[in-house]
């Protein structure tokens, strides 16, 4: 059964245990705190629970603080691959400033141990992210 791990009028953060992947989708222009909350839920959820994959729907999120940006590259990407974290799908809308902080992002994320990749619907990210599943046999 899937789990909503955070729920905001700012972001939604589900998880899919068959999956072993948690899928955050933002909603708008969350202030810096905001920013920060539904990222730290998913790495104490993550403590719990087997994690490989995370995509971030960053469709219909708004402008983010430069600040917000270094605190993930600095403090959640590490915290993230310590956690366990193997690949990352990002969907966006492709408009100018959003691929602007993607590109800061990625340049960064690239230094991790961690597969990334950009998507312009969240189908085909997921479906990339279940291209990595591998069935577990039975035992008897």
């Amino acid at each position: 059964m899937n789990t909503i791990v955070f729920d905001a009028p700012y972001a939604t953060v589900t998880y899919f245990p068959e999956k072993r992947s948690m899928i955050l989708i933002w909603n708008g222009s969350p202030s810096t705190e905001e920013y920060k909350k539904p990222f730290l839920t998913m790495i104490e959820f993550g403590r719990k629970v087997p994690v490989d994959g995370m995509l971030s729907d960053i469709s219909n999120q708004g402008v983010i603080n430069p600040d917000n940006r270094k605190w993930f590259e600095k403090e959640m990407m590490p915290l993230a691959v310590a956690a366990g974290l193997k690949r990352g799908a990002i969907v966006t809308n492709g408009n100018a400033f959003k691929l602007y902080y993607i590109n800061l992002i990625l340049s960064t994320v690239n230094k991790f141990p961690i597969q990334t990749k950009l998507f312009n619907n969240r189908q085909e990210a997921i479906a990339w992210l279940d291209s990595f599943l591998v069935e577990v046999p039975a035992t008897f």
